[in-house]
């Protein structure tokens, strides 16, 4: 009996055809590389284990050699670190120069320890060029900074990979001034994914570093005599007036205060102890006791330093993965302050 042949009509045809092309479309996909916004489940511990195994010491000793030199490096360094994160992650855009750059807006004009990651990345590029990223430099030098000043030492994630993206435009949209209040920080934060937990934590950075009088002088004004009147009823007045004497009428723009009038450049609880005495410099760290949940949490933290340094390293990492750059996404700087050209 002869056999007839079988003709697929054309909707099974056109139906293996939409089934192959969605098979080839999924794997497509599958391979894209990472996006921008990886997240801190993008990079892992030891990364340059097998590319640069040294990559973590020489910055550590670099770090070291600049603070032994000058006590207020770690506080540049943290403050470096917070700027570059939550304005495009942590992608080391705040380094590069140039106008129109995250450098060159006035917010960042007293940002400092630049040099110190600069150095950092020569060494690097003589012993594994090309390999480390300056985004992973700056993270890395942030967290020694910390362990240096008596905070706590962890081991952090890395891989990141650096921008190519830096615009002064981006700045003042994505980092907390220090005349914000409670709900303002809140939303940054949380634009972030970063909880009122991390909020009060990583305030906590100000327990070292320094600020310019310009950042907090509107709190209170002397008057002709010397007489004191405080604009902001939150601050401390006899914490006030030796603010003005730091900070008298014409003084020079360079002029700087420590965060933390007790232990300027030791990494502990004491800025939550001050906070409780109504010694925030900042109105931003006085707005914190504004809100119970957050007083609350700032006690905690006065009262236990171990507890700070605990939740110091849950937050620091998250902070660390904030919008990272992985994979194929980004660069590898040859220069910490110029894109690769």
């Amino acid at each position: 009996m002869e056999k007839k042949p079988i003709i697929s009509s054309p909707i099974a045809h056109f139906q293996n055809l939409l089934i192959l092309a969605i098979f080839f479309l999924v794997s497509f996909l599958l391979l894209l590389p990472f996006s921008s916004s990886s997240s801190l489940s993008d990079l892992s511990f030891n990364f340059y284990s097998v590319s640069c195994p040294s990559a973590e010491f020489i910055v550590k000793n670099t770090v070291r050699s600049a603070s032994s030199s000058d006590p207020s490096i770690p506080g540049k360094l943290l403050r470096l670190f917070f700027h570059d994160c939550f304005v495009e992650g942590c992608d080391a855009s705040v380094l590069v120069q140039g106008n129109g750059t995250e450098r060159s807006d006035p917010a960042n004009a007293s940002l400092g320890g630049f040099s110190v990651i600069d150095a950092a990345k020569r060494v690097l590029e003589i012993f594994c060029p090309e390999t480390v990223s300056c985004a992973d430099v700056l993270a890395l030098a942030a967290r020694d900074a910390v362990e240096f000043s008596g905070g706590p030492g962890m081991a952090i994630r890395t891989g990141r990979r650096d921008g190519r993206i830096s615009a002064a435009s981006n700045v003042r949209p994505n980092i907390v001034d220090t005349s914000f209040s409670m709900g303002e920080m809140v939303k940054i934060f949380s634009s972030k994914g970063l909880s009122l937990n991390d909020l009060i934590t990583l305030s906590g950075a100000h327990t070292i570093g320094s600020a310019h009088c310009s950042a907090f002088s509107d709190r209170f004004t002397v008057g002709p005599r010397g007489n004191l009147t405080l604009i902001d009823s939150s601050l401390d007045r006899d914490y006030a007036f030796r603010l003005a004497k730091q900070c008298p009428a014409g003084a020079i723009s360079s002029v700087t205060v420590a965060n933390d009038p007790e232990t300027p450049f030791v990494f502990d609880n004491r800025y939550f102890k001050e906070l409780l005495d109504h010694k925030g410099l900042f109105q931003s760290d006085s707005a914190l006791l504004a809100d119970q949940r957050a007083k609350d949490k700032v006690a905690e933290f006065a009262g236990d330093q171990a507890r700070f340094f605990d939740s110091w390293g849950q937050s620091f990492l998250k902070l660390s993965g904030l919008n990272v750059k992985t994979g194929n996404a980004g660069e590898i700087r040859r220069i910490c302050s110029a894109i690769n050209g």
